[in-house]
């Protein structure tokens, strides 16, 4: 097609390209990136063919080709075979989840983390830790896989969460961060695909984009993630593996019930995929055995401590099967070198010492309390979520977007999560966001609260 018969083509983008530098696939990725944080590019926008636009700016295929892959791998652009490629509905949020820049007197009601109470119970235990004859040792270097009686204490931890594991499958991992980006690096190539939730973790979208691994998102309803769903696209896509919060899904709050998390699992025999199973939740929940359990010899579960102890207890613990274990051992050490030994010594003692079980125990008294007044001030019917779950997931009026709700939220003192930063790929966010009401002293999350409940109301 000439040049020139692009005047008055319906071209959704007409990117101008800077030809001084010599790889322009760079420069025309570029140029695709900073029209998408300016604003000219929407999420959703479906881009002009691959062919078309290389017609269009007189440059090769495989130019344009390569530009629309790093952005892909960015996680600014989704392609699916047959409809083609859209700037995703995330891309304007997954560079850093919160910004922190409005002041002191926002209540924060966008970050999840637990409430305070642990801190004395751990301050104490780590006083002990210091004064014991063990101390001068937290400043050595500390190999993977050194102290068998962490890794019992691990395998506790994982038997409260509800999963089984054995002390010769268990790594460290600085947070479960930390360990998801260990098992992205080890076990998948760039470019293979990982089912997800079609709202997810925002952690597991930067990660993937880090490493070049495509999410692929699947329908997740009211009980979380939908095995038919999975089972098509495993049949109509090479799925690789798949990533699942299996209890207080965030941000949605579902929990898997156990014939589904069965039937997931079959779904994985079947495919011959793995599954990275995100336990984080899952001790305030209770009584549901793990996704992992029901498929052992191709799970990954990842236990960590920063959303139910203490945010800054950086300690997780993972359960690998033995023939990828060293895979994962290895990026681990990439990463690390190796775990912080006075967080991992910490958190083996509070398992070992009982004090664990008291501090969720507590945890969950205060959680219950904090959910009899969310649930005063906004009603069950458009929050989400049960008495054991540390955040709501808010139902909007039609009248907002999720981002202009967030905006709007902020204008007024209150920070919130939009649907936008959990959306995967070219998923329509839902018109919803995340109310985490856990830490805020009690007097700002009734203001807060009376606040989201006035915006909804007006």
């Amino acid at each position: 097609m000439p040049y020139n018969s692009f005047d008055d083509y319906p071209m959704s983008w007409r990117p101008k390209l800077d030809r001084s530098e010599r790889a322009l696939y760079l420069t025309l990725a570029r140029t695709l990136e900073e029209d998408i944080a300016s604003g000219a590019l929407k999420p959703g926008t479906r881009l002009p063919p691959q062919r078309e636009l290389a017609d269009f700016l007189d440059v090769n295929v495989s130019t344009v080709a390569k530009a629309f892959k790093l952005c892909e791998l960015k996680g600014l652009l989704t392609a699916t075979v047959g409809s083609g490629t859209f700037v995703a509905y995330s891309a304007l949020t997954d560079k850093r989840f919160l910004e922190r820049a409005e002041g002191a007197h926002v209540i924060d009601m966008g970050s999840v983390q637990p409430e305070d109470s642990a801190n004395a119970a751990l301050l104490e235990m780590a006083r002990s830790l210091f004064r014991s004859d063990e101390a001068a040792a937290l400043f050595s270097f500390h190999a993977q896989g050194e102290d068998e009686w962490q890794k019992d204490a691990a395998v506790t931890f994982m038997r409260l969460c509800g999963h089984e594991a054995h002390r010769e499958q268990i790594l460290f991992a600085n947070g479960a961060q930390n360990a998801i980006s260990a098992i992205f690096a080890s076990l998948f190539r760039r470019g293979e695909k990982i089912a997800v939730d079609d709202h997810t973790y925002p952690g597991v979208k930067s990660a993937a984009a880090m490493f070049g691994v495509k999410l692929v998102p699947v329908r997740s309803g009211d009980e979380g993630m939908e095995p038919a769903d999975l089972e098509r696209l495993c049949c109509s896509e090479k799925i690789h593996g798949v990533y699942l919060i299996s209890a207080c899904h965030n941000p949605t709050t579902a929990t898997l019930p156990e014939d589904r998390r069965r039937e997931i699992a079959a779904v994985l025999r079947a495919h011959d995929a793995l599954l990275i199973e995100d336990g984080t939740n899952q001790l305030m929940q209770r009584g549901v055995p793990s996704v992992s359990s029901f498929a052992p010899e191709r799970s990954l579960y990842i236990a960590t401590m920063s959303k139910v102890i203490a945010p800054g207890l950086r300690a997780a613990c993972v359960a690998v099967p033995a023939p990828r274990k060293e895979a994962v051992a290895g990026a681990l050490y990439s990463l690390n070198v190796g775990v912080v030994p006075m967080m991992a010594e910490l958190a083996a003692r509070v398992i070992a010492s009982g004090q664990f079980e008291n501090i969720i125990a507590a945890h969950r008294r205060h959680t219950g309390k904090r959910s009899r007044l969310v649930r005063a001030i906004l009603p069950d019917a458009i929050c989400r979520g049960g008495d054991a779950d540390i955040f709501r997931w808010l139902t909007l009026p039609e009248r907002f977007t999720s981002v202009q709700f967030e905006q709007a939220a902020l204008a007024r003192g209150v920070r919130v999560a939009a649907a936008e930063r959990f959306a995967v790929g070219k998923t329509p966010p839902a018109r919803a966001v995340r109310v985490a009401f856990c830490t805020p002293p009690r007097d700002q999350l009734e203001k807060g609260l009376r606040v989201l409940g006035e915006l909804i109301a007006d």
